[in-house]
């Protein structure tokens, strides 16, 4: 059966049904609609300002690949300017792969790129090493836990020193809905509260963030980057398998297959929680040793380093261990399912 004409531009055969409209697109016409979805995402939650220097959080992966190469397309319309940062967590036969296709980015688009080291920012730490240091007390599955929290941290870091006002994640719809349906599980209130929106303001003297793809799918973001030709790093970091975000995402999957929505759904569900005063979080403060915001003495990277320095990274988390992110971008992490890598009808 032949394909149906694209019922935008009537002329061109549809290369694909939208998983979210179910409108038959041909690529150009898709991407046209993507940029200006994430465009209006932009204008209407006012996330970035005329005048910002953006930095980009650039790990290789598709989700970062494809929001780089947008806020491009999109940076004259929105008088932006854009850095790219990328983060060296130090994981052996994975990282370098993925910084090299950052760089061949950076490259192509002729923008500047500033790489950050954890071993540099952190006193000689690297994932590696974390791992190492952790594995025998049965804490393998919390190293996305902890890298989450360094790579935050990091990009912090990084993002002053280009002198950004603001900074970009690529974490799409389904990232955010497994991080709701993660906080749902852990029963993690502080994240529930301050879930919703597109991104923080930047309490604390942080620089305000902020993710112009959340409203749109894996799936989307996925086959805007096959019709665009993007050069993105696709392979599982090896500490990925044992995250608790892969329950979730295997859950969502599910949801996904009895209710197309349901990403989508969750996401929205997270701007509209309200919780009773009684269930809200204590006011942070600021970390008593770095000045940033903090629930406790000390903010989740500084008590991190300092149970790491001492040998006894439990203690980096403890009770709170439901506060802390396995932050990514999660999306960049894992390879797209193969019935997700072409488009088709």
């Amino acid at each position: 059966m032949p394909a149906p004409p694209c019922t935008s531009c009537h002329t061109a055969r549809a290369a694909l049904r939208r998983p979210r409209s179910g409108h038959a697109l041909c690529g150009a016409c898709f991407c046209a609609t993507f940029e200006a979805e994430v465009l209006h995402t932009v204008l209407a939650g006012r996330l970035l300002p005329p005048g910002a220097v953006v930095a980009v959080g650039a790990s290789g992966g598709k989700d970062s690949t494809v929001l780089a190469h947008v806020l491009r397309e999109l940076a004259p319309r929105l008088d932006i300017s854009l850095q790219l940062v990328a983060v060296d967590e130090g994981i052996g036969g994975y990282r370098d792969a993925a910084l090299a296709a950052v760089q061949r980015q950076a490259a192509r688009w002729e923008l500047p790129l500033t790489v950050v080291a954890y071993a540099d920012l952190f006193g000689g730490w690297t994932m590696d090493a974390v791992a190492r240091s952790t594995a025998g007390l049965g804490r393998s599955r919390s190293c996305c836990t902890f890298c989450g929290v360094l790579r935050r941290r990091a990009l912090e870091e990084g993002a002053r020193l280009v002198g950004a006002t603001h900074i970009v994640t690529g974490h799409n719809a389904d990232d955010m809905a497994e991080t709701v349906l993660m906080n749902f599980l852990r029963g993690d209130t502080g994240r529930l509260a301050r879930g919703g929106g597109l991104g923080s303001p930047g309490e604390g003297g942080a620089l305000p963030r902020c993710r112009p793809l959340q409203f749109a799918s894996q799936k989307e973001v996925v086959l805007y980057a096959h019709f665009r030709r993007l050069d993105y790093f696709s392979e599982e970091c090896v500490y990925a398998p044992e995250a608790f975000r892969g329950h979730a995402r295997d859950l969502l999957k599910r949801l996904e297959a009895a209710r197309p929505s349901a990403v989508l759904d969750l996401v929205h569900s997270a701007e509209r929680l309200a919780l009773a005063p009684a269930a809200l979080p204590p006011r942070p403060g600021a970390c008593s040793r770095c000045g940033a915001l903090a629930s406790r003495a000390l903010c989740q990277a500084c008590a991190l380093l300092d149970g790491l320095n001492r040998g006894r990274p439990r203690l980096a988390i403890g009770k709170g261990r439901r506060g802390l992110d396995e932050e990514g971008p999660p999306g960049d992490r894992a390879r797209p399912p193969a019935s997700e890598a072409i488009p088709a009808f």
